[in-house]
């Protein structure tokens, strides 16, 4: 195997450098002007407030957004599905509108800083608490571990640098980012999703290139382009049959009004370190950053599902044999991405391995932040010191963030028997995304909504789930197998509906007191927001009739 030759070590060192300069310099401007003002608060450092401009909150919510689970795992199932499996980037482009429309104007009308916040404010502390504390869980255990993971592989494949070693590299590279607070991390992110575009963009066209060489074209890409399509009409295909081997992964139509609008909005409307690139923002800001993460979106299959599909055409096509198995002779789909990178020309390489790095350490900052803000905000405030200062919020919020990354590093190991890591992400995280959407949803639009239906709904979600899922294996099969897309459906429909007649059975929700602040004005767009908002959905639906 090929690995990082001098030049790419340059390139990649120019990056590091250059992000740990402009983070630096951007931490010291800050500081600067907050020695004039007064000590650093808490709302600066988790938030920014009010300093991050439209196109870095765009940027970094796709930074945040795209990591090692995209490169490797979504390349992967390229490899394995074909372009379907970019409904998840592209239907999250139509989620991004409606949570610039309908959600963030509720947070910023409401002063919601973080999401356990809104639940004690809309229901009660227990419910707040036990998310807070479920959530911090989940972003340590699955979201940083599985980053952390991932990333530490990929480097490892390409580098030759030890597994250790990559995961202590990118632990302590995120912590640094990460200590400067949320406008560092927002403004470097720009930085990121340049790189990882650029370096995205270039794997993409060395694999649409060697496709187009192997059979006779050149190095033509739009030829390459051409020959996939032709070689891998299946690979083309948005929407699946329930004929296809691949149903279950992406069931048909759920794809578009089904269960994949439940992943979504919970991940991108009632998600900590996704909602928190724009908490500190104006409404306008925030709405510009959120639809320029949008336009964003269109891109990233370009950069990491199509690599997977060449991959996939030229393994048929007898090349890469090797590289594309284990040591059993088992097809692993997630090596499609890392032997892509290691066939890349001295300096190209580097490029690429910046852009994989800057993914993974952009995600990691950002979620390092939002497990410190919860802690910090939601745990240690309200039940360990109630009259902490300011001072010792920032504090608390670094310590966490350094506590986080151990810990993860720790676990990040046990995962090393994944495989088709994207797919198995969007399955486990999808136990708990109907609890959490109907919570908020309820807890937004209807007024009745009462704690004890939202504890219920939050205690549920991870059970209902786990009986679809396992339910037909204890009854030999007189139970359907449903696809995990479907399961989230039914638990959420199913919690949706217990949650309301719970709230009516209980005559005192007529009286319920603790109630979101709701103005309808706060809906209405921008001319130019509904332009863009308009452009997505016509490009979306293009692409939808075209490959349906």
């Amino acid at each position: 195997m090929n690995h990082l030759q001098s030049l790419d070590y340059v390139i990649f060192f120019i990056y590091l450098i250059g992000v740990s300069a402009y983070g630096y310099w951007v931490y010291h401007r800050k500081m600067y002007h907050q020695q004039k003002a007064g000590a650093m608060d808490s709302k600066d450092f988790f938030l920014a407030e009010g300093s991050l401009t439209w196109w870095a909150i765009g940027a970094s919510l796709i930074a945040s957004n795209i990591s090692a689970e995209h490169f490797i795992g979504m390349s992967g199932s390229g490899f394995a599905l074909g372009l379907a499996i970019s409904s998840y980037e592209w239907m999250a482009a139509a989620t991004l509108i409606i949570v610039a429309i309908f959600f963030i104007p509720i947070y910023l009308k409401n002063k919601i800083f973080t999401m356990p916040q809104f639940l004690s404010k809309r229901y009660n502390d227990t419910v707040a608490t036990l998310m807070a504390i479920f959530w911090l869980l989940v972003y340590v255990f699955v979201n940083l571990t599985s980053i952390i993971y991932l990333g530490a592989l990929a480097i490892n494949s390409i580098s030759g640098i030890s597994f250790e070693w990559c995961m202590i590299g990118l632990g302590v590279f995120s912590i640094v980012v990460t200590l400067g607070g949320m406008k560092v991390i927002g403004y470097t992110d720009v930085i990121q999703v340049l790189v990882l575009i650029m370096g995205g963009l270039v794997t993409c066209y060395l694999a649409l290139t060697l496709v187009s060489e192997k059979f006779g074209y050149g190095s033509d890409i739009l030829k390459g382009l051409s020959v996939i399509k032709d070689k891998a009409p299946t690979h083309f295909h948005m929407i699946f049959d329930k004929a296809s081997p691949h149903y279950k992964d992406l069931p048909g139509l759920s794809v578009l009004i089904g269960g994949m609008w439940i992943n979504n909005l919970n991940y991108w409307g009632c998600n900590q370190y996704i909602t928190q690139r724009a908490l500190g923002a104006d409404l306008n800001t925030a709405r510009k950053g959120i639809l320029f993460a949008a336009f964003l979106k269109l891109l990233i299959p370009l950069i990491v599902v199509i690599p997977g599909i060449a991959m996939y055409v030229m393994y048929q096509n007898g090349m890469f044999q090797p590289e594309m198995t284990d040591a059993n002779g088992i097809i692993k789909p997630d090596h499609s991405y890392p032997t892509l990178m290691n066939l890349l020309p001295n300096g190209l390489k580097g490029l690429a391995f910046a852009a994989l790095t800057a993914a993974i350490v952009a995600s990691l900052a950002g979620k390092a932040n939002s497990i410190s803000t919860i802690f910090s905000l939601d745990i240690y405030k309200k039940f360990f010191n109630k009259n902490a200062s300011e001072k010792k919020l920032v504090l608390t919020g670094r310590i966490t963030v350094i506590v986080a990354m151990v810990l993860a590093c720790l676990v990040a190991p046990a995962l090393r028997n994944l495989d088709q890591a994207y797919q198995f992400i969007q399955e486990y995280v999808g136990f708990i995304s109907p609890g959490v959407l109907s919570i908020f949803l309820l807890g937004f639009f209807w007024k009745r909504t009462t704690s004890a239906a939202a504890l219920t709904s939050a205690i549920l979600t991870i059970p209902l789930s786990t009986v679809l899922k396992f339910l037909p294996g204890w009854t030999n099969g007189a139970f359907p197998d449903f696809p995990f897309m479907d399961r989230m459906t039914i638990v959420f429909v199913f919690l949706m509906l217990l949650m309301v007649v719970m709230s009516l059975a209980d005559n005192k929700s007529k009286n319920n007191p603790q109630l979101v602040v709701i103005d309808k004005t706060m809906f209405r767009t921008s001319p130019g927001f509904i332009v863009g908002s308009v452009i997505i959905i016509g490009i979306l639906a293009a692409l939808y009739s075209v490959f349906y």
